[in-house]
C-alpha cells in the first residue's frame, strides 16, 4: 500500500501543474507503483489504455507503462505527442519476436491469419492482421475470418485462446517472464493458506496454473469481477501492482498475491520523479514511422471494432 510522504505530495502537485501547462493526460497501467497510479487520468489495462487514448482531450499523452503501450498510443493518435515516462522500460516478451521472425512463421503457415498480442512492437503489429489484448483475445480470434490462426508472441495466452475457440491456433513460443514464473505449486500452496479465497489468474500464466483458477481474466476483468463478487477474499495471479487498485476500490475485501515472484521489473522502473522529469523536459518522445504506423493501425482498429 502507498505510504503518503511530503515528497509524494509535492511531486503529485507538480504533475498537476505540468498537466495544465502541457495540456497533458497521464495514462497509467495497472501494474505501476501505487503512487503513480494515484496521478492517473486513465488507469487500466492495455485495452483500456488503447481505447481511452483516442478519447482524451489532450495534446500530450504521458504513458506510465512500457514501450509497446506508448507505441500503441502513438499509432492511434498521430496528431499528439506521446511521452514514455521511463524511457528504458520495455517488455521482454515483446522482444522475443522480430519482424523477420514473424515473416518466417507466416511463410510456414500461409493460410493462417495473424493475431498479434498487443505486447509487441509497432513493427510486428504492422505485419499482423489483427491485434488483441488479454481482455479480448478470445473475441478477436473468434471474429477473425479464418479457421487457422497464427497467434504471436505469447504461447500461454495463445493456448488459453485455443481452448476457448474451435479454431486451430498455432502459437509462437514467447511468454511473459513474470507470469511464466508462477507454477501450479504456488496456487496449491496459496489455496491451502486461504481456502475460502477465489482464485483469479491472468491468461499469460502457464496452462497448469490457469487450470487451477476459478477465473482466468485480464486485469480489467479482474477489477470488474471483484467489484461484482460477494466473495470476501481473493488470490491474485498477476503482477502485484494490481492489488493496490483492487484494495483501494474494495477496502472491505482481502487480496493475496499467489507468488512473491509476480513483480515486473520494467513496470516498476517508473517513479514519480521520472514522471516529473519526463514532463518537464518533454523527453522520451515515442514516434512510429508513418508507413509502419498506418499498417499497425489497421490491426489495432480491427481489434477496437470487435470490442
Amino acid at each position: 500500500m502507498i505510504v503518503e510522504t511530503p515528497a509524494n505530495v509535492r511531486l503529485r502537485e507538480r504533475i498537476e501543474v505540468l498537466k495544465a501547462e502541457l495540456n497533458a493526460a497521464v495514462m497509467v497501467h495497472n501494474y505501476q507503483r501505487p503512487e503513480v497510479q494515484d496521478v492517473a487520468d486513465v488507469l487500466g489495462d492495455s485495452l483500456e489504455m488503447a481505447r481511452e487514448a483516442t478519447r482524451l482531450d489532450a495534446e500530450v499523452l504521458v504513458v506510465c507503462g512500457v514501450l509497446f503501450m506508448a507505441e500503441s498510443a502513438a499509432i492511434l493518435n498521430p496528431g499528439r505527442t506521446v511521452l514514455l515516462s521511463e524511457g528504458t522500460a520495455g517488455c521482454p516478451m515483446a522482444d522475443m519476436i522480430t519482424v523477420e521472425d514473424l515473416r518466417r512463421w507466416k511463410q510456414r503457415y500461409p493460410e493462417a491469419l495473424v493475431v498479434c498480442y498487443v505486447n509487441s512492437s509497432a513493427a510486428v503489429k504492422a505485419e499482423s492482421d489483427y491485434c488483441c489484448t488479454s481482455a479480448n483475445a478470445v473475441a478477436v480470434v473468434e471474429a477473425a475470418p479464418s479457421e487457422e490462426i497464427l497467434f504471436v508472441p505469447d504461447q500461454n495466452l495463445g493456448s488459453f485462446v485455443a481452448g476457448k475457440t474451435g479454431k486451430r491456433v498455432i502459437v509462437y513460443p514467447g511468454y511473459c517472464n513474470t507470469h511464466h514464473r508462477v507454477r501450479a505449486q504456488h496456487i496449491r500452496r496459496a489455496k491451502e493458506e486461504h481456502p475460502q479465497a477465489v482464485v483469479l489468474v491472468h491468461p499469460e500464466c502457464r496452462p497448469e496454473v490457469t487450470a487451477l483458477a476459478d477465473e482466468v481474466l485480464s486485469t480489467s476483468q479482474m477489477a470488474a469481477f471483484v467489484a461484482a463478487s460477494e466473495a470476501r477474499a481473493f488470490l491474485i495471479g498477476t503482477e502485484e501492482g494490481l492489488v493496490y487498485r483492487l484494495q483501494k476500490d474494495n477496502p472491505e475485501k482481502a487480496f493475496y498475491v499467489v507468488s512473491a515472484s509476480l513483480v515486473c521489473p520494467d513496470m516498476k522502473m517508473t517513479t514519480m520523479e521520472e514522471v516529473v522529469r519526463t514532463m518537464e523536459l518533454r523527453r522520451n518522445v515515442v514516434a512510429v514511422a508513418e508507413e509502419t504506423r498506418v499498417k499497425a493501425k489497421v490491426a489495432l482498429d480491427r481489434m477496437l471494432a470487435i470490442t
